[in-house]
């Protein structure tokens, strides 16, 4: 994900960092210091425990404890996402990435048509475990005060566990209401796709989905909380980015690159001037050609290509001087989905068709949005 760097690695599964966990760990740090008394006294009545308030209220005791909760429930985050991240291994999925971000956490699989018998054990699984982690963090209250003998760091302690404990149990249901992209909205699809299409069961999880976030986003708006505004607008361009996905994959689930190609190919010479190129993407509205040398494709040329080129530079260039040479080709027996994923992944329009190194047609995402408007009819 863009804006994300590594911090480690899992089980083989790379840890991400989101720019904008970096934000709201902050803003979690001052919420959590700025209530310490509160949430003691809320932690007393739910737990019985009584809690020593010495250390809690010292100093910058309250930030340090902030930005150590915060770092806390992000762990519990981790734990979420890899109790996924595990059962979907454990189904055949591969797991490229887990993404820390302002809204929790995010496990980046490889894509592909949902499985409804493996989501369904997949989207329980982490609610599952951040319940798991919140009752063991819960369990810890009561064990402090009998392993600890010094009041003030038991209560330092309690106060860290028990919050932690609390905010996973939450964070466990929260994840359980049916909106989807969330846990629960995967749940909800996984049971509709047992009585119906997958397509039809996403439709209905999705328009579920963002009646919730239509909800979140009124309660946010009535109670000032911009934090519930923002969750409402990812569950609703969620909900509606995947139920698009999911019936693309419908609608081209048993159609080829080869059989709705654009054919034959016009190609240009690497000895080109770059000049006549950009008379021909005006003359023919072609944003891209592919760049041919003795029958063999050895790169492509694309209106991208000629934007990091300057003007005055153009008219001494030829083809080869700016074309891109890294290609990636599909075979003309390519599902039409995959032209459309690698499209989506590498921020590219078009993608040449080859067979035993020839160039025989090429397919473009205006292709394929037309081909999806046609079967819809």
């Amino acid at each position: 994900m863009d804006g994300s760097f590594r911090i480690g690695h899992l089980f083989g599964i790379p840890i991400l960092i989101h720019y904008t966990f970096l934000l709201v760990i902050p803003l979690f740090a001052w919420i959590i210091a700025s209530q310490i008394l509160l949430t003691v006294d809320m932690l007393f009545g739910l737990f019985g425990v009584p809690i020593d308030t010495t250390l809690l209220s010292a100093g910058f005791m309250p930030w340090v404890l902030g930005v150590v909760v915060s770092l806390g429930l992000f762990i519990g985050v981790l734990v979420h996402e890899l109790a996924h991240s595990l059962v979907a291994r454990s189904k055949g999925i591969g797991i490229t990435s887990i993404t820390l971000m302002i809204f929790g956490g995010m496990a980046t699989m490889e894509e592909g048509t949902p499985d409804p018998q493996a989501e369904l054990p997949m989207a329980l699984v982490g609610p599952l475990a951040s319940l798991v982690f919140g009752i063991i963090c819960c369990a810890f209250v009561y064990v402090i005060p009998l392993a600890v003998t010094d009041p003030p760091v038991a209560g330092l302690l309690i106060f860290i566990t028990g919050y932690l404990g609390i905010l996973n149990i939450i964070l466990c249901f929260f994840n359980l209401i049916p909106a989807f992209p969330m846990d629960g909205g995967r749940v909800l699809r996984a049971w509709l796709a047992t009585r119906m299409p997958l397509h039809e069961a996403t439709r209905i999880a999705a328009n579920v989905g963002r009646g919730f976030a239509v909800l979140f986003g009124i309660v946010g708006l009535v109670t000032f909380s911009p934090f519930l505004i923002l969750i409402a607008l990812f569950i609703y361009i969620g909900a509606g980015m995947e139920s698009t996905a999911v019936k693309y994959s419908h609608l081209l689930q048993d159609v080829t690159v080869g059989s709705m190609m654009s054919a034959p190919v016009t190609a240009v010479p690497p000895n080109l001037p770059v000049s006549q190129v950009v008379d021909m993407m005006y003359a023919s509205k072609h944003l891209g050609f592919p760049v041919v040398e003795r029958d063999s494709l050895i790169g492509i040329i694309t209106l991208a290509d000629l934007n990091r080129t300057s003007p005055i530079d153009r008219d001494a260039m030829q083809v080869r001087d700016v074309m891109s040479r890294e290609v990636i080709t599909l075979p003309p027996t390519a599902p039409v989905i995959d032209a459309l994923r690698i499209m989506s992944s590498h921020d590219i329009g078009r993608i040449p068709v080859v067979q035993e190194g020839k160039i025989l047609g090429i397919v473009t995402r205006t292709d394929i949005l037309k081909v999806t408007e046609l079967r819809q009819i």
